[in-house]
This record gives C-alpha cells, structure tokens and sequence, in this order.
C-alpha cells in the first residue's frame, strides 16, 4: 500500500464539500438538492465512479467551480469520492440539503480552509483515509475571544 498527500487548490474565497458516495445517481441528486437549497449559488460537482465506465462525472451552473472540481478531485481519483465547489454561499447553507441526499454515505469536510486530502493506494484502487483540514490550535479563547467570535456571527447574521 501507498500513501498519498493530495492538496486541494482554489481561491481563497471559494468553499467546498468533500465526502464518499455509493451511486451514479449522485451527481444529479446534488446538483438538485444544491439549486434548491440556496438559491443565487454558484457551484459545480465532481463524483469518481468507482465501476462500469468509472469515469469522473460532473455537473454544476458555473463552469469555473466545475472545473475546479474536476480538476482538484482527479488529483484524490478515489472511488465513489466526490467533491463540490461553492461560491456564492456557505456550506452550512447547503448541509442539510447534501446530507439528505439518500446516496450521500460520509462528509469528511465542507470548509474555506486550506485541506489535504490522505489516500491509500492498493492493487485495487484508492480510497481515502481521512482530511487534514485547516491548522492546529494554538491556544484556547479568552473572554475577548469568546465576545470577537459572538459578535461575529451575529455581524454576519448567523446569530440573533
């Protein structure tokens, strides 16, 4: 077996989904639940189908989170694997639309952050391991800290 450290490449401002699926019929349930549950978003879909055609299949309304998509997710090229870009909105907008996606099986991630991706390879294929997502800690907040991040939220109208 051999690892590999896959990281992901985008605009800063550009957040994104990754997790595991187990049917063809994701790409389309996606791009469904996503236009429906945030109107105005920009987004494009990528999904590794793991037989048959095994091909990567995609979707979305704008083509540049398309082709980051693709581009990012044939670096991972893990079976049943799939990636969303979104621009325009946040993923905790669209969470519970994409987690009610009946084919959807595990998020590993829907973040902004810098991420690495770990897969193993085998005889078989690749699958992935797990996601490095952002930086470690470096301390714990103060009251400060605690009144930044609460104010915060309720700027960007999170929080009441």
């Amino acid at each position: 077996m051999e690892l590999h450290v896959v990281a992901f490449e985008k605009p800063e401002d550009v957040n994104f989904i990754f997790g595991m699926s187990h049917f063809i019929k994701t790409v389309e349930d996606l791009h469904e639940a996503l236009v429906t549950a945030a109107p105005g978003i920009k987004f494009g879909i990528a999904f590794c189908e793991a037989s048959q055609d095994r091909l990567m299949r995609h979707s979305g309304n704008d083509a540049e989170m398309t082709k980051l998509a693709i581009d990012n997710l044939q670096k991972v090229n893990a079976g049943h694997s799939f990636l969303v870009m979104l621009s325009g909105c946040f993923p905790i907008n669209v969470m519970h639309a994409v987690r009610a996606v009946p084919e959807i099986c595990r998020i590993f991630c829907a973040t902004a952050n810098p991420v690495e991706v770990i897969v193993a390879e085998t005889e078989l294929g690749r699958g992935v391991l797990g996601v490095i997502d952002g930086q470690t800690t470096v301390g714990v907040e103060n009251d400060e800290h605690i009144a930044k991040r609460k104010g915060f939220l309720r700027a960007i109208g999170y929080k009441l």
